[in-house]
């Protein structure tokens, strides 16, 4: 008898594994059993503030022990596709430390002197200055990366405005729109895949959004599960004109099932 497919595990956080702090009932059991059983995984997130070892820290208080090399941002994707495109460059930077260790750490110069590019990924305290600045360097021919295309964020208030939308302020302001590495770009997923050395055809992904989550799994040829324990509805699913491998309640509908997530 055939050995059951060993399926890789990409994984959104907010929505998926927590929701506003909160853990999402199951994703502890999930993340134990994908753990115990040598499932490879990694827990993948648009937001570009935090660095992955503020975000283990985040998601242990909830309650997830998910492992530092376990967890993928659009920031190191972003320094991750910067690195491939022009290694050791230099770039001016709106973002927080997500974003800055990354390019630090791929050998990257932060300046506002004539640099290669202008990086824009998540804050909370967007400058009228730095956005001047980015519109006049990229003005000036340096090239404009976003780290997503998230317009809003969440917060226990409402919505924030995000990259997407200050994004759109420079765009606007320049004529030059950005190149953005996160989802719903496929290249998120495949520079995940890379990371774990994972291939497509064994490897599903989960989220919480059709527009972002299963569109760039989709396009990056993965198997697709839609969890309901955040954005998307079954009746705002049936809207796009894509379909999901799966649709599910939550991630708890995969505990002891890990290595036959498609069945039927």
């Amino acid at each position: 008898m055939a050995e059951p497919r060993k399926w890789t595990y990409l994984m959104d956080m907010d929505g998926v594994l927590v929701h506003e702090e909160h853990l999402i009932p199951g994703a502890d059991k999930l993340i134990e059993e994908l753990r115990a059983k040598g499932n490879q995984f990694l827990v993948l997130t648009n937001n570009s503030i935090y660095t992955p070892r503020d975000l283990r820290a985040r998601l242990h208080r909830t309650g997830l022990d998910v492992p530092e090399p376990s967890i993928w941002t659009s920031a190191l994707a972003t320094a991750k596709f910067l690195d491939s495109q022009r290694p050791d460059g230099s770039a001016f930077v709106i973002g927080e430390a997500g974003l800055t260790t990354a390019l630090h750490e791929i050998g990257y110069v932060l300046t506002d002197r004539d640099p290669d590019y202008v990086v824009l990924g998540e804050t909370r305290t967007y400058s009228f200055t730095s956005i001047t600045t980015a519109i006049r360097l990229i003005e000036q021919g340096a090239r404009f990366i976003a780290t997503n295309p998230d317009a809003t964020g969440p917060s226990r208030e409402g919505s924030l405005p995000a990259t997407g939308s200050v994004a759109a302020l420079i765009e606007k302001a320049t004529g030059h729109r950005p190149y953005f590495v996160g989802k719903p770009n496929p290249l998120m997923m495949r520079s995940a895949l890379n990371t774990l050395g994972a291939h497509s055809e064994s490897t599903l992904m989960i989220g919480d959004r059709m527009d972002t989550d299963v569109r760039s799994g989709l396009e990056a040829g993965l198997r697709t599960i839609l969890v309901l324990t955040g954005i998307s509805t079954p009746d705002t699913a049936e809207r796009y004109p894509y379909r999901p491998s799966r649709v599910i309640d939550s991630v708890a509908e995969l505990v002891g099932n890990v290595d036959d997530p498609f069945p039927g």
